[in-house]
């Protein structure tokens, strides 16, 4: 036979950090009790019993005076309050993973959501993040699901916040997440299985799809033991469930030329030796010894180390790596990236692997200090140098500014872009760049002076020629672009349609009379334009903004007709009368002996440019498309005429 040990075999993260801090304290010999088994493992809870620290079930049984380890599992925040009240001091083992879903439901309860628990219902794991929600649903998988909505009308409308423990299987919360998708309106999803879990239990379904006969370490109450058993049985044809060594009976395994091991989060490494020895007594040929094995998770790191490991647990402000070691590793945001807008949950995952470089390792703290962010800079040395060989483009923020330009940040390495080289215009502040996604080429690389320097302004002078280029090779007459207003003058606007100017005069920006370009169009607009002409060997293009698509004389005609009143506008003055806006794009003119009911100097007397006035449509000429107004038909009252039925009055 040939044996083949999982690489996940054993404590995960919160389990070793939880039995690590029971050792400690009971090591020091102060006064101490575990809030339940610590783990589910008797040989350990029988280990720390051994060495003074013994459980009790409930707070009431905590002695006076006495420290108090909440176990890996959690605990119900009532838990946490009484033992407080009580003035224990609180030693909290809770498994990182599991503190933050009971944040996720008690904050999904404060916004008015239903938290959903998919897990074992009597699972202390479970039990706990229900203890941190008054109204919390547990469900152990989709059938249940399914029964629990069909119960009472309106739950499938209802707010539900999905979370998982930590220990269940992929399949189980994905076949929740697909039903309660497909029956919900409002539901929203955490998937809270642990990373090292899901990661264990892949290695174990890998293993299983290649041997005869798997062998499953771990204690029989403990559920993520018996997911891997479960899953070991989807692939392999022979299973075995065993607590430890003794319960292995070589005589009746049944022949395989591949043997699995692997163990549950809760089993520990001396158990799994014994089990592997028992093993290997028998002459079996071991794919790698466990004592190698055992080595590499207790070996030692120094400063400069390259190290990779799995995310674990994710804060606001750092991160938590498990390295396969005695110690935890932690990096903070600040050694995680140089972005300062960035947030760390957006830049990692629990059960991400990450790379990083060692920075400190603390025996006192028990802890591993650790930094992406410098390996990233070690890297980026030489994609800059790179970059300025092959003349590539590169990408980054911009964090400084100063006097001389401005300061980016390119995979970790400060490149110095010269204010002539920003593209920004003289007059613009270089603070208009901070924070700024920029690209950029790099024109100079001193690694021993640490100099960089870059241009941005190249690459826009490219990207923009390159623009030009396909924009004169495509230009039409009637074709449409979307464009940006770059300046203005008496006479028009220039527009930018991607890398060309163009040019709309002031007469084609808009159907009524306007004395300047701004009153229509600001710099930095965005607008729809279209090509009236374009001289490929001047390079010139004029635009237009006006909708040809409906003519100005026919909404006049349509909608106006000789008799009818019109509120217009007043858009110039003459000596003989006033021109005034109709409809946008067509005037008609108020004669000056039309503008009142009495004599007239001059038209300014009575009105002005800007001013709305009521008229009377008096004339059109369709075939010169003129139009006649009149303020005086509206001010003279109509004269009255005799009705049919009366005489006229005889005159005396």
């Amino acid at each position: 036979m040939k044996v083949m040990l999982a690489k996940s075999a054993g404590f995960c993260y919160g389990v070793h950090r939880a039995v690590e801090l029971a050792e400690q304290t009971a090591q020091l010999g102060k006064p101490c009790v575990m809030l339940g088994s610590i783990i589910h493992n008797k040989d350990v809870v029988a280990h720390l019993a051994a060495q003074g620290l013994y459980a009790v079930e409930t707070p009431a049984q905590v002695p006076e005076g006495s420290a108090v380890i909440i176990r890996s599992h959690g605990e119900s925040r009532e838990v946490h309050q009484r033992l407080e009240q009580q003035g224990a001091e609180i030693l909290d083992a809770t498994c990182p993973n599991v503190k933050r879903i009971h944040q996720i439901v008690q904050q999904a309860e404060q916004r008015g959501r239903v938290p959903v628990i998919v897990g074992t219902h009597d699972h202390p794991e479970v039990v706990a993040i229900a203890g941190w929600c008054r109204m919390p649903v547990v469900l152990s998988g989709e059938e249940e699901l399914e029964s629990w909505l069909s119960q009472e009308p309106g739950r499938r409308e209802m707010p539900l916040t999905f979370v998982s423990q930590t220990t269940s299987t992929k399949k189980i919360w994905e076949g929740c997440v697909k039903k309660a998708k497909k029956e919900c309106t409002n539901a929203e999803f955490f998937d809270t299985i642990c990373g090292a879990t899901s990661k264990r239990q892949e290695e174990a379904r890998q293993l299983a799809q290649t041997c005869g006969l798997m062998v499953v370490v771990g204690d029989r109450q403990s559920s993520n033991t018996k997911r891997l058993g479960e899953i070991c049985r989807e692939s392999c044809p022979h299973v075995l469930l065993i607590e430890r060594a003794e319960d292995l009976d070589l005589s009746q395994l049944p022949k395989a030329d591949m043997v699995g091991i692997t163990a549950g989060a809760s089993t520990p490494a001396w158990i799994i030796k014994e089990v592997y020895d028992k093993m290997s007594d028998e002459i079996m040929e071991i794919e790698k010894s466990f004592a190698e094995l055992l080595e590499e998770s207790i070996k030692t790191l120094n400063n400069g180390d390259k190290v990779t490991g799995t995310v674990v647990a994710i804060t606001p402000t750092e991160v938590q790596v498990e390295l396969g070691i005695k110690y935890p590793g932690y990096i903070a945001l600040s050694e995680l990236t140089d972005d300062p807008n960035a947030k760390v949950e957006d830049l990692v995952k629990v059960g991400d692997e990450i790379e990083s470089i060692v920075m400190q390792v603390s025996d006192r703290d028990c802890l591993v200090k650790l930094s992406k962010r410098r390996l990233d800079i070690n890297k980026g040395w030489e994609e800059i140098e790179a970059a300025r060989e092959n003349e590539t483009v590169v990408e980054g923020v911009v964090t400084e500014d100063n006097k001389g330009g401005v300061v980016v940040s390119v995979k970790g390495v400060r490149v110095f872009v010269p204010a002539s080289q920003t593209g920004l215009p003289r007059e613009a502040p270089m603070t208009d760049l901070l924070k700024q996604h920029v690209r950029l080429v790099i024109t100079e690389v001193n690694r021993a002076r640490r100099r960089v320097v870059g241009s941005i302004s190249r690459v826009i002078r490219a990207e923009r020629a390159a623009a030009a280029e396909k924009v004169w090779a495509e230009i039409e007459e009637g074709k449409r672009y979307t464009g940006t207003v770059k300046s203005l003058t008496s006479y028009g606007a220039f527009v930018d349609i991607g890398g060309v100017d163009g040019m709309v005069h002031i007469s084609e920006l808009s159907w009524s009379r306007i004395k300047h370009p701004s009153e229509v169009v600001k710099v930095g607009d965005t607008v729809e334009v279209y090509v009236i002409a374009a001289d490929k060997e001047k390079k010139k293009i004029s635009l237009g903004m006006k909708d040809h698509s409906q003519d100005p004389w026919t909404v006049f005609t349509s909608t106006y007709q000789v008799g009818d009143t019109a509120n217009v506008r007043i858009v110039k003055l003459m000596t003989f009368g006033a021109f005034a806006e109709v409809v946008p794009g067509v005037d008609g003119l108020i004669h000056i002996s039309q503008l009142a009911d009495h004599r007239v100097e001059k038209p300014g007397d009575v009105v002005a440019e800007g001013d709305k006035v009521d008229v009377k449509i008096t004339d059109v000429d369709m075939e010169n498309k003129k139009i006649s107004l009149s303020i005086r038909a509206l001010l003279e009252a109509p004269a009255e005429e005799p009705a049919e039925d009366e005489e006229p009055a005889e005159q005396e």
